[in-house]
């Protein structure tokens, strides 16, 4: 994940890995809805971590990563 650009996007960063955290397991649900091919382990990998979730879907779909921050931001 890039570095960010400005505090702004640092906190924004900061608040959606802690809003995963305290919503695993519904986000879970929906990152599998949005990207389908990750199972339980894949899962696992990231929890709660944001960058690390995008990385991971990142480097399993080719997907821009501005676009998958854009998709969990609406499950966050």
């Amino acid at each position: 994940m890039a570095a960010p650009t400005h505090w702004g996007d640092y906190n924004s960063e900061i608040m959606a890995t802690e809003q995963m955290e305290d919503s695993w397991v519904r986000i879970k649900t929906q990152i599998q809805v949005f990207w389908g091919e990750f199972d339980e382990k894949d899962m696992k990998k990231a929890r709660g971590n944001l960058p690390k979730m995008v990385a991971l879907i990142h480097e399993k779909t080719g997907e821009d990563k501005d676009s998958i921050i854009q998709k969990i931001s609406t499950i966050v």
